[in-house]
Formats: structure tokens, C-alpha cells, sequence
């Protein structure tokens, strides 16, 4: 009696030696115990966002092939009732994951998701553990079914939150290239204005230095400056051919 007091079964549980003997002071996994005559069944609470502690629901099914609750009353109704807040929980889910524009928002999701999906998964186990011993259970045949729709979409959910994360992801990747395309578009831009004034500002540091200039160089100055814009519109036209990028005017319309 002991150690039904340290599992925290409930009072009117009174189970046989052999179910007893086969417990420990913990709940542990989800399962069907099986005894001489009866059975208890162990099936875990909707697991909460980061909470590795499980909490245990446990379903006494006597000799007389009679389910009893953690209630005291007869019948499965708690574990239809407990799949209802696994159904709860990911409808949830998947209206938060319909609206999520941010990998902050699908964060939750995918951390919940996961523990919803091995839940159900070791439910569905426990079920068919179950029906291994009595296969002729009605009622645990549709909370197993139940459980595996359930588990269905559990999985679908964590691999839609999955493949959102990695589109969100991608998307992100495209527009920081685009962004850095952009930006080196530009850089190359202000580079090649910089090459076209070049040869003007070299004649004009050349020619403005504090020295006499012959007399032959001073009436030139239009030729020179002339000189100057030629020489850069040259290396202007050579660069952008070379590059294969004059000025990409073309590919701004398109962006």
C-alpha cells in the first residue's frame, strides 16, 4: 500500500500483488502493465512548452473487465477527455503557425510540437499494448485510433513549423543577397565615376602645382581640360566592358 501512497494512485485503486509488484516509485513511460487478471494503464498529461517532468494519468481496468478513472468512475472518459487537449493543443498551434511571420513566433511551436508528437506516439503504444492483452476493447480501439490522428497531425505540424522556418530562412538569404548585389551595384557605380574624373584630376594637380608653366601650356587649358574627359570617358568604357556591367540599368527595372 505503501507504494501506491508513492506513486499518487488514486484511493480506490486496488490493485492486485502481481500489477504491485511490477511498479516502481515513479510512473515512468507511458505503458499497459499487465497483472494476473487486470490491467493498469499509464498514459502522460499534455506535456507543457519546456517542461521535461511528465505527469501520469492511470486507468485501473479490474477483473471484471471494468475501466476505472482517476475519478472513481467507470469507463475511458478522461483519456477521450485528455485527447481533446492534445487536439486543443495543436489546433492551436497550427492557427499560430498559419499567422507566423518571424522564426521568433515558429520558435514555441517547434519546441511544443515535438514532445506533443513522442507523447501521442508512446500513447498509441501504450493502446496497443492494451489491445495486444484484449483485442476486443471497443473503447480503447477508438482512443487509439483517436491518438494515431492525433499523432498524424502532430507530426504534420512539426514538419510544416520545420519547413516555414527553413522558407523564412531562404527568404532571408535572398534578400540579404539581393541587398549586398545592390550595394556592390553601387559601389561599382561610384567607382567608375571616380576612374572617369581620374585623368582630370591628375592634369589639374599636374598643371596647378606652384611652378611657372611655359608660355605654350598656359592658352591650353580647354584642350586640356578636353584631354582630361576624353582620357576618362576612355577608361570609363573600357572598365564597363571589360566588367560586363555598364551601369546595369537594365537590371534596376527588374529589381
Amino acid at each position: 500500500m505503501a507504494r501506491i501512497e508513492r506513486l499518487n494512485l488514486p484511493c480506490h485503486f486496488h490493485l492486485e500483488p502481481e500489477l504491485l509488484e511490477q511498479l516502481s516509485g515513479r510512473p515512468g513511460h507511458q505503458r499497459c502493465v499487465d497483472g494476473e487478471s487486470e490491467l493498469l494503464l499509464v498514459i502522460h498529461e499534455v506535456p507543457e512548452p519546456g517542461v521535461p517532468e511528465r505527469k501520469a494519468l492511470f486507468f485501473w481496468k479490474r477483473s471484471d473487465n471494468t475501466w476505472v478513472q482517476p475519478c472513481g468512475e467507470e469507463g475511458l472518459g478522461e483519456a477521450s477527455v485528455l485527447l481533446d487537449r492534445y487536439a486543443a493543443s495543436i489546433d492551436g498551434h497550427e492557427e499560430s503557425l498559419n499567422g507566423a511571420q518571424q522564426a521568433s513566433n515558429l520558435f514555441p511551436i517547434l519546441r511544443h510540437s515535438g514532445p506533443l508528437a513522442r507523447c501521442l506516439r508512446n500513447m498509441v503504444t501504450a493502446f496497443d499494448e492494451v489491445l495486444a492483452i484484449d483485442e476486443d476493447d471497443r473503447e480503447v480501439i477508438s482512443l487509439r485510433d483517436k491518438a494515431n490522428e492525433l499523432l498524424r497531425a502532430a507530426e504534420l505540424l512539426h514538419l510544416d513549423g520545420k519547413m516555414a522556418l527553413e522558407f523564412l530562412q531562404a527568404e532571408h538569404a535572398e534578400t540579404q543577397a539581393r541587398s549586398t548585389e545592390k550595394l556592390n551595384r553601387i559601389a561599382f557605380r561610384l567607382n567608375l565615376l571616380a576612374g572617369f574624373f581620374l585623368p582630370l584630376v591628375a592634369l589639374a594637380g599636374l598643371f596647378g602645382m606652384n611652378v611657372d608653366l611655359p608660355e605654350f601650356v598656359k592658352p591650353m587649358f580647354w584642350a586640356i581640360l578636353l584631354g582630361g574627359l576624353v582620357i576618362g570617358i576612355g577608361l570609363l568604357y573600357l572598365v564597363g566592358r571589360k566588367t560586363g556591367s555598364w551601369f546595369d540599368i537594365d537590371d534596376d527595372k527588374k529589381n
